[in-house]
């Protein structure tokens, strides 16, 4: 018996002792490893390696119940305390790191804000903004003044006012954005010419820039774009007149003188009402496959016509005494011919790249 006991003391220390010896060797693996880690996925891998199901001091752990019963509370105790420092060497470590990472981020982000400014002084104009601001400079250097008027409209000035009773099938053709208590959004600026007249009465000439609304949504279309109206209200005012304002338009707005067609067309406000055409600016019709023509040679820039007598007198003026002529035109449209587009989208999606072409001033 009693060497029984001896054999099983003599083990049970000699195990104890082998333990001692691993968990110094893992110390030691384990502080050298530590210090090899460079960011998170090191650290998690040799904690895993250590900690984990197959770890080492997992694996330590499990073979206590293989030494005597004396000795397992001290095994027990050695592994714990092993155990319980890798645990805090690993956090320390892992607090560490991210110090260091943060310190390297602000430290890369940092803006020395006595440092001279870099880069482009001032932003630059949205494209169809440019070319709104230079239409307007066109058309004022022909005696035109800028009006404006509300983008929520009612049915009188956006309708009845530009000879579109409530039966017209005209109406089908705006698509129009209805609100509450019989208001609209407007379907063109041309709501901005019975008030101009109401308002400044005649002689007068008057060109309307601004947003206008309706139920569109395509690569040449948008449900909010922007529109150009004129008016010129004088006495004996002829087509010959609309044309020769229109043409002179033309070739300053793309820069050189353009061929020009014309075609009739109809427009309730207008009478007789035109539509007019110049040549591809990209093109000049030598191009069947070009893409901004498709083919035809000719582009369309706008709606014309004289005034008609009923839009006259809803403004409050005698058509018997005075007559006059009113254009509409798309400048998101002049704006894509302009630059050379194909789709109007490009405008309204945000992208710097793009955008950033603008006018610097």
């Amino acid at each position: 018996m009693n060497d029984k006991v001896i054999s099983r003391e003599k083990w049970g220390v000699a195990v104890v002792i082998d333990i001692e010896r691993k968990t110094a060797e893992i110390k030691d693996l384990f502080f050298t490893e530590l210090k090899k880690a460079k960011g998170p996925e090191d650290l998690e891998e040799i904690r895993v390696r250590f900690l984990g199901k197959k770890g080492n001091i997992t694996s330590l752990l499990k073979s206590i119940k293989n030494i005597d019963p004396s000795e397992r509370p001290k095994a027990g105790q050695l592994l714990n305390q092993l155990k319980e420092e890798i645990e805090l060497a690993i956090r320390q470590k892992r607090e560490a790191l991210l110090e260091a990472f943060y310190q390297k981020e602000e430290e890369e982000d940092a803006i020395d804000v006595t440092l001279p400014p870099r880069g482009r002084k001032w932003g630059g104009f949205h494209p169809v903004a440019q070319v709104m601001e230079e239409v307007v400079e066109i058309f004022a250097s022909m005696g035109f003044t800028v009006a404006y008027g509300p983008e929520i409209e009612n049915d009188f000035y956006n309708f009845e006012a530009l000879n579109i009773p409530p039966h017209h099938p005209a109406r089908d053709m705006q698509d129009t954005f209805y609100t509450t208590n019989g208001l609209l959004l407007r379907t063109h600026t041309s709501p901005v010419e019975v008030r101009a007249m109401r308002q400044m009465g005649a002689p007068l000439r008057i060109v309307v820039p601004g947003k206008v609304y309706r139920r569109d949504n395509d690569p040449t279309h948008s449900p909010m774009f922007h529109q150009l109206e004129g008016l010129l209200i004088d006495e004996d005012i002829s087509v010959a007149d609309l044309k020769g304002c229109m043409e002179a338009f033309a070739n300053i707005i793309f820069e050189r003188s353009l061929k020009v067609r014309y075609r009739a067309s109809y427009f309730p406000f207008t009478e007789p009402s035109l539509e007019m055409d110049v040549e591809c600016v990209a093109c000049s019709g030598k191009n069947p496959e070009c893409r901004i023509c498709k083919g035809t040679g000719w582009l369309e820039i706008a709606g014309m016509g004289m005034t008609h007598p009923n839009v006259l007198r809803a403004g409050g003026i005698d058509p018997q005494k005075y007559n006059g002529f009113a254009w509409g035109m798309g400048l998101d449209r002049i704006a894509m011919l302009k630059y050379g587009l194909d789709d109007l989208r490009v405008f309204f999606e945000g992208d710097l790249a793009f955008l950033i072409g603008g006018r610097q001033e």
